[in-house]
């Protein structure tokens, strides 16, 4: 298991080989996520808020140029809390929250964890016992539901490596990300490899997220791929072959995309028409007409690039967009 919060992408690129290529795709675009922030200007002309994350800008002598909130300043975290209201969640309350869903999904309490506060502090044990699902469910159908975090952050709630707001790293057996939950089922349920690998796949495919900040939305993907190692290591010991590897981080570059959430486009990506109307006396008048969705804050009408992800049930690309009713 890494037990360190900030994961290092010159450690990706010299482990993992295009990997970091992978995570810093935007499916959508065809192009990379882009930074959506003004926090890393004062670094150059390539860090604006509309240029994009290559892997160049952020390895090598770069390559602590992205930090977890936890390591940045309190000076940008307040920044980007009045930029763009970013606010983490401590661990306890993600767990309390996504317990709300589990509890529904079993209907049952406690079905992986006990909530418990211990000397004025906040937290959970982990449930002993295997998993039992209720009648006419299985755990099969636990790894498949599909979930979806929205304005995901760095994913504390889709996988909790680390509590986001203390840094402080939480073992393998008592995580409780939506996705770190999937792969415990799995992990009590496979034990031959391939089957393994097969059912780990089905979680990543099944578990979706978006974010508006390019540093975080690379920040989300590292932590679900790193939960694929680490994940591994306790099932297994060692380390996945470099194919499957490439294999998750392509799930996630999928799954884990950049979105304006009240939009459903790539984040900025609304523009004003330029109308050229002739007048014989005048002569040519041009009147920017803005974009009708945003104008009219009808979600279906905006001339940005929506957003694409993939239905891996049906294998085909669709735009998240038409999921919205």
């Amino acid at each position: 298991m890494s037990n360190e919060v900030d994961i290092l992408e010159n450690d990706i690129r010299e482990r993992f080989p295009e990997v970091l290529e992978t995570l810093l795709c935007d499916r959508t675009t065809k192009k990379n996520i882009f930074w959506a922030t003004d926090n890393y200007r004062r670094l150059g002309r390539d860090y604006k808020f509309m240029s994009p994350i290559t892997s160049n800008l952020i390895t090598g002598k770069k390559g602590d140029v992205i930090t977890p909130r936890v390591k940045k300043s309190l000076a940008v975290q307040k920044a980007r809390s009045k930029d763009m209201a970013e606010v983490f969640t401590p661990a306890w309350v993600c767990n309390a929250q996504n317990n709300l869903i589990d509890d529904a999904w079993f209907g049952r309490e406690n079905a992986f964890n006990k909530e418990v506060r211990n000397d004025g502090v906040n937290g959970w044990e982990a449930t002993k016992e295997k998993i039992t699902f209720p009648e006419g469910k299985s755990w099969k159908d636990y790894v498949l539901d599909i979930r979806l975090e929205i304005t995901c952050g760095e994913a504390p709630y889709v996988t909790s490596r680390y509590d986001a707001t203390t840094g402080n790293i939480i073992p393998v057996g008592e995580r409780i990300g939506i996705l770190d939950r999937k792969l415990r089922v799995v992990n009590e349920n496979c034990d031959a490899k391939d089957a393994w690998l097969a059912a780990v796949e089905d979680a990543y495919k099944s578990t979706y997220a978006y974010e508006w900040q390019g540093d975080s939305l690379l920040l989300a993907r590292e932590a679900m791929l790193y939960a694929f190692l680490d994940n591994y290591a306790y099932k297994f010991g060692g380390e996945p072959e470099l194919a499957y590897i490439q294999k998750i981080a392509d799930i996630v570059s999928w799954n884990v995309w950049q979105m304006d959430g009240l939009k459903c486009v790539v984040p900025c990506s609304c523009k004003d028409v330029e109308e050229v109307s002739s007048d014989l006396f005048a002569g040519d008048k041009v009147t920017k007409i803005p974009c009708e969705g945003c104008a009219k804050e009808n979600i279906k009408k905006h001339n940005g690039i929506y957003c694409k992800i993939k239905d891996w049930q049906e294998n085909k690309v669709i735009q998240f967009e038409s999921l919205v009713k």
